[in-house]
């Protein structure tokens, strides 16, 4: 009579394979957020400045965002922007778990680790000045895209990663159809 196979250890909710990729790009994502953002209001002192042309494409303005991306359901009151500070750390640790149960791979990793930093940097935000600081302005032929921050583009960023990283299973299971 042989001995049943040794089961592989479960997946851990906290800590898993690539959590220290995850880790590390989320505290490089919220450091360079938050030093951009220090240095733009108390070194550079864009709120003072106004708007700064950089590029005939790109200004530096200061805008204190109270609502959600594109500034939907904004609303100043300091309860509502606790309240999406809240949500964003409740994301950030849902992200942190699915990373550690289920993270495949370093691409995945380093995604969820953008996402994470960035969200984590806004909501730092909207608890210390009431709303998230956004600084860049893109824009062309007379269009004014949206003002954005580092973790704003960081969370871009890894949506964008894990939008790859989800298409790269589909093509390996397409290639080995057995």
């Amino acid at each position: 009579m042989t001995a049943p196979a040794p089961s592989a250890p479960a997946a851990s909710w906290v800590w898993g394979r690539f959590s220290q990729a995850c880790l590390a790009t989320a505290a490089i994502t919220l450091v360079l957020d938050q030093a951009h953002k220090w240095w733009m209001l108390g070194i550079y002192g864009i709120a003072e400045k106004g708007r700064v042309a950089v590029l005939p494409f790109l200004d530096l303005v200061f805008v204190r965002n109270t609502g959600i991306s594109y500034s939907l359901f904004d609303q100043s009151s300091y309860a509502w922007q606790l309240g999406l500070a809240a949500f964003a750390a409740l994301a950030a640790l849902a992200l942190w778990a699915w990373n550690a149960h289920a993270g495949t791979g370093r691409l995945m990793a380093a995604s969820v680790g953008l996402i994470i930093g960035g969200a984590i940097g806004n909501g730092i935000d909207r608890i210390l000045i009431g709303g998230v600081a956004d600084f860049f302005s893109l824009h062309a032929f007379g269009f004014y895209w949206y003002v954005f921050n580092i973790a704003d583009v960081a969370i871009v960023a890894g949506v964008i990663g894990l939008l790859y990283d989800s298409m790269l299973g589909s093509r390996k299971d397409a290639a080995n159809p057995l």
